[in-house]
Parts: structure tokens; sequence; C-alpha cells
């Protein structure tokens, strides 16, 4: 709204710019019509003998004068407007100037000067703030009672004369404060008018962007079946057809023949149905504009693919908490089976076999720990704080620290960086369990028969400026029927496996503004990569920090 308010400037203290440029040129071309009366007086024919001109040579240069100064500002009053105390101001002090003038030069009509002369001052009042309007007023009163000094020889009536001309300037005065607060009321109205215009405009843009972005399709169709407007979604969910299609029963015959059946019958058909080929199914609702008006009615089409991934969400959150309190009431006794099974393999009396039993315990109870550790994770959503952090340091650091506490024995871990930064945002703490999740799962699964693993983690940027993070094997990769479900929790082809970790992966990294997904890699191998947010762009960037 600031822009809006901003294109109107300059303006009139307190008022609408478009309106004072019509107070503006109705004042300008009233102007004009008085100096043309005042030019035809003048130039009146010798055998009128009224009005009488002392100096008719005089009489007319001025009027043409002041005709002059009236054309002038009739032609320039677009442009007056960016200054328009000062034109107003101006065209106020040749009036006054000019009825002094036509008092003194034409008497026989001082008091239709004096009466146009109110005009003047009363629509110069609309116009500027009412310290002028009061001073233009004011001197129009001394004008008018100032020009009888001026007389060579004052008539009879002077005394008359002079109770006239005060009464017109208290005439001059009322008028000034009246149209200044008619004026000041009348901008101030528009001035709200024109502010709940702006809200409403802004109004109406936010609701057609909230209809336009709902996941819930909406179309109106009038009583022809013709559709007149419909949002994204409910244009993908029609199958994203053209333009210059409108007609409902040629674009979704069954979403048509429910419709009919809504309209005449009043049954909705509430089972789902796909309005394409190869969109989601969806289950419409019909309402109406008006109660007992079938002449536009609103139609919502529910994706059922939504509502199978919001159930989906309430079912992880509600088997994340009943998991958690599970997985609290098994570490307990987990715990001392771990340990007992510690303080067995230390003594002395054992024979291999039973050493054999307390290994094969030992790697369970670890097993175990993992899974429980994993639906820990899944029920405890830890809030990211965002870091930046330097790639190309960070990749190092980690490989070393991952190196430190596994035994990769003839397994490769290598970092590849290139040798200038590479600024990313994110968690480190979150960064680093999504990295050794997916350098584990590449060790694990990513090597070929026989042969030792070799994995790499790469940080770089891409052609965009993205900054990558990528965890590459050599291994068999993955078959894209198994890739399109490996984020999907509780899914793993491993029979140890939980189908987890993949999954707690992509949730730390989208509350990190990042994007997990898979690439296959040609000639054989899997590649993580993760597409990470980059810092903010500012004239003083902050210092970017390596963390491990």
């Amino acid at each position: 709204m600031s822009t809006v308010a901003s294109n109107l400037a300059p303006r009139v203290p307190g008022g609408n710019q478009s309106t004072a440029r019509h107070e503006l040129f109705f004042f300008n071309y009233f102007r004009l019509g008085q100096a043309a009366i005042y030019a035809a007086l003048a130039f009146r024919p010798e055998h009128l003998a009224w009005p009488t001109l002392p100096d008719p040579l005089l009489a007319r240069v001025l009027a043409l004068a002041y005709l002059l100064v009236a054309l002038v500002l009739v032609a320039r009053t677009r442009q007056a407007m960016h200054h328009p105390i000062l034109t107003v101001s101006g065209g106020l002090v040749a009036d006054v100037l000019a009825a002094a003038a036509a008092l003194i030069l034409m008497h026989d009509v001082r008091m239709g000067v004096a009466m146009m002369l109110v005009v003047n001052i009363a629509t110069g009042a609309l116009l500027l703030p009412l310290r002028l309007s009061m001073f233009f007023a004011a001197i129009a009163s001394l004008a008018m009672l100032g020009h009888t000094f001026f007389e060579a020889s004052p008539s009879d009536g002077g005394d008359r004369e002079m109770l006239e001309y005060a009464l017109f300037g208290l005439a001059y005065f009322a008028a000034a404060s009246l149209c200044y607060l008619l004026g000041r009321n009348i901008r101030a109205s528009e001035a709200l008018a024109e502010q709940r215009g702006i809200d409403l405009a802004n109004l109406s843009q936010v609701n057609e962007l909230i209809i336009r972005r709902m996941k819930t399709g909406v179309l109106l169709v009038d009583e022809g079946n013709r559709i007149h407007q419909l949002n994204e979604s409910a244009w993908m969910l029609m199958g994203n057809p053209s333009a210059d299609q409108r007609d409902l029963g040629t674009l979704a015959p069954e979403l048509s023949r429910r419709l009919y059946h809504w309209r005449t019958a009043g049954k909705l058909d509430e089972t789902a149905t796909a309005l394409a080929d190869g969109v989601p199914e969806v289950v419409p609702r019909f309402s109406r504009l008006a109660p007992n008006d079938d002449s536009h009615v609103l139609i919502f089409l529910d994706d059922t693919s939504l509502l199978s991934r919001r159930a989906e969400e309430l079912t992880l959150s509600s088997l994340g908490r009943l998991s958690a309190s599970i997985a609290h009431e098994i570490r307990n006794p987990l715990a001392a089976i771990h340990y007992s099974a510690q303080l067995l393999a230390e003594s002395t009396d054992m024979n291999d076999t039973d050493l054999r039993m307390v290994e094969i315990i030992n790697n369970h109870c670890s097993r175990l720990n993992e899974i429980i550790e994993n639906i820990l994770q899944l029920s405890r959503r830890e809030r990211s704080r965002p870091e930046t952090l330097d790639l190309s340091q960070w990749v190092h650091h980690f490989v070393a620290e991952y190196r430190q506490g596994n035994d990769l024995g003839a397994d490769i871990l290598r970092a590849v960086a290139p040798g200038e930064p590479v600024a990313a945002v994110a968690d480190p703490q979150h960064l680093q369990q999504v990295a050794w999740n997916l350098v584990q799962n590449a060790l694990r699964y990513g090597r070929m028969p026989d042969e030792p693993a070799r994995v790499m983690i790469v940080a770089r940027n891409s052609d965009t400026g993205t900054p990558i993070l990528e965890v590459i094997d050599r291994g068999p990769g993955i078959p894209p029927k198994v890739a399109a479900q490996i984020f999907e929790p509780f899914f793993t082809t491993h029979e140890y496996g939980t189908g987890l970790g993949l999954y707690l992966a992509r949730q730390m990294s989208e509350a990190n503004q990042a994007a997990l997904e898979y690439v296959r890699v040609a000639g054989g191998g899997s590649c993580f990569r993760i597409s990470l947010t980059p810092p903010a762009r500012t004239a003083s960037a902050a210092p970017v920090a390596a963390r491990a």
C-alpha cells in the first residue's frame, strides 16, 4: 500500500490528487470566464455609456493581461499539480489585483466584481491550508476597502460603499472558513474511500491467491454447464485442459452427471472418481452461491491422495508416540541383558560355544538398540539450529571423524571437495546424522560381491549455485521399483533393517530446508544427493564456519 500512496504524491495536503485536479480545473476555467467578462466590459462599444471608464486604455490593457494570465493557468493545469499551493496562491493574487483594478477603473460594476471575488476566495479555500485561505480573505477585504482612498472625488455615498465592502469582507472570511472545512471533510472522506478501496483490492488479491494455491480443486459452473473459473488444483485434477475448453460435460462427463443429479434430485455421490487419465481420484462436493439459486454452483474437488497422506501422517505420529513409549520400556531390560552378556564374556570358565552364544547376544542387543534409537528419533523431532558451513572443509572433518569411530578395514571412504569454499546453511548436528546414515548404508549395501566398498562424499556447487552434498558408492545400485519406495517409513529390503534410516534422513533434510534424493549413477552405483540452502547474500557476509 505504501507504493500506491507514493504514486499519488505530490498532492494537496490531506487530499486526493484526482479530485484536487478537478477543483483546480474548475477554478481556472471560472477565472477564464471572469477575465472574459472584464475584457468584454473594457472593450464595450463606444455608443454604450455603461460602465463608465475613466481610463479606457488602461482598463483594456489590464483586462487583456488578466485574460492572458487566465489562459496560461488553464493551459498549465496538469503541470500545476506538481506545485498546487504555489499555483493556487499565484492565481488568487492575480484575482485580487484584477478585482481591485476593476473597482477603480469600472466603478459602476463594483458589486458584481466583489461578488465574483467571493467565488475565487471560496474555491481557493478548498485547495489551500487554513492560514493561507484566511490570508487571501484578508487581502481581498483590504483591497475592497482600500480602493476607496484612491478615488479622486468620493461620492456622497462613500460611507455606504465602505459598509458594503466591509460586509463583503465578512463574506470572504465566512466563505473561506466554510469552504476550507468542507474541503477538509471531502478530502478526509475521499482518503478513507481510497484506503478502503486499496484494502479491498489487496483482500481480493489475497483471496484469489489463496483459492488459486488451494490443494482442493475449485470450479465455478453456471446453469449452462460452462466453467467460468477454476484454480490450479482443479486444472490439474481435470487433466490440464486447454484454456478454450470450458464445457464441463466435455471435460469431465462423470462430474457433469453428478452435478445434474445433485441439481435435480439433491443427491450427492461421494464415491471417488478420476476425472482424467493419470490424475488422482477425487471426491466432488457442490455448493450454491446463494440459497435456492442454481445459476452458479461451486464445485470442490477433494484429492483422495492428499487425504491418504494426511491419514498416513496421523498414523505415523500416533505410531511414533506408541513406539517411543514401548522403546523406553524395552531399553532398561535390554541394557541389563547387554551388561550381563559383557560380564559373562569376561569369565575364564566359558568354552568356545558359550563365548559364541554371548557374542550372538551382544550382536542382537546392539541391533535392537539401533532399532530403539531410530524409533526414538522418529518420535523426537528436534528443532534445527542452522549455521553457515563450508562444505569443502566439512566433508574432510566428517571423513576423519568417521574413520576414528569405525574400523573400515579394506573399505575405502574419501572426501572430494573443490579448492574454493562451498557455503551452505544447515544444522551441523542434523547434517552429521544424515551423512553418517548415508555413509553407513553405502558401506553396508553399496559394494559388489567379494569386493571392498568404495564410497565418496562429495561437496560442490551446482550450475545454479546451489550447494550440493553427495554420498556416492560403486555398488550394484538400486532397482527403479525399489528406488521409488526407499524413503517411505518402514520400507526395507534387508532382513535386519528397520526401514526408518532413509525416512529419518529425508525428514531431517527437510527440517533444514534441504532436499534429499536418490540419483542412479551411470555405469553402476548409487548417489544420494542433498541439495542445501545457500546463505543469504549480504554486503557484509558472516564468516563461514567449518564444523564436523
